[in-house]
């Protein structure tokens, strides 16, 4: 455990309760038995966090690491893949399919795809089944809380998949580890904290927008401290956008 939080720490990322969940899936993966399959997925409502606890993961595993995009076909997708590995990609799509899953089988590194939820709308998951099948490494996709149900169209790749990982809300434990680590130096008091939390509906990205929120309104008062009181009638960021004055 403890070199699991030196590794959260390096990235400057609190030790928070998904990126314990997304670093067991992958270990999960990297250490199964070889007749087990080796795909997981994990899965949450944008803002839980997801993707800073995959990169924890990806630096504790030596993982490859990518971001889908919208604009991906099947040749960008190995394009991008390949140049995160350090690999110049082939002329064809065969050629590229082959590249990758020779350095995932040579270097037997996990490769972590977030944003999965693009592959599916552009029809494009069955490259991530060949890519397992052509090396047998580790597999990680992470994406939206629909991801799980949304694979079930792909019979054949759903069989792959070792384990379903759903992401948590944040919690106030977590809100106290972000604040310790990314306050400054202010001690922001746990009524204020608990109402970033319930304000927050489980987002990890609004609570530290509202804990960077909280520093800046003690620094700018000559404050070491923040607390409700201090606080006040604030209006703290909820993802709402601001009703319009009439």
């Amino acid at each position: 455990m403890a070199q699991e939080k030196e590794s959260v720490n390096y990235l400057g990322l609190a030790p928070l309760t998904n990126v314990a969940l997304c670093m067991d899936a992958l270990e999960a993966a990297v250490n199964r038995p070889a007749h087990l399959p080796g795909i997981t997925v994990f899965a949450g409502p944008s803002g839980f966090g997801k993707s800073s606890a995959a990169a924890v993961a990806a630096t504790r595993f030596d993982a490859v690491y990518v971001q889908a995009r919208s604009t991906w076909t099947r040749k960008a997708a190995h394009q991008f893949i390949l140049k995160e590995m350090g690999v110049a990609p082939g002329r064809t799509l065969a050629e590229m399919a082959e590249q990758v899953a020779e350095q995932l089988a040579l270097s037997r590194r996990p490769l972590i795809l977030d944003e999965c939820d693009y592959l599916l709308k552009n029809d494009s998951i069955e490259i991530v089944r060949d890519m397992y099948e052509g090396s047998g490494a580790a597999i990680m996709l992470i994406g939206e809380e629909k991801l799980p149900a949304s694979l079930k169209r792909w019979e054949r790749f759903h069989g792959r998949i070792l384990r379903f990982v759903a992401a948590e809300p944040v919690s106030l434990e977590d809100a106290r580890a972000m604040a310790k680590l990314y306050a400054g130096g202010v001690d922001i008091a746990d009524d204020l904290l608990a109402r970033i939390h319930r304000e927050a509906k489980g987002s990890a990205r609004r609570v530290c927008v509202n804990i960077e929120r909280a520093r800046k309104e003690a620094a700018g008062n000559g404050l070491t401290a923040i607390d409700l009181a201090a606080w006040g009638n604030r209006p703290l960021y909820t993802g709402e956008a601001p009703a319009r004055r009439l």
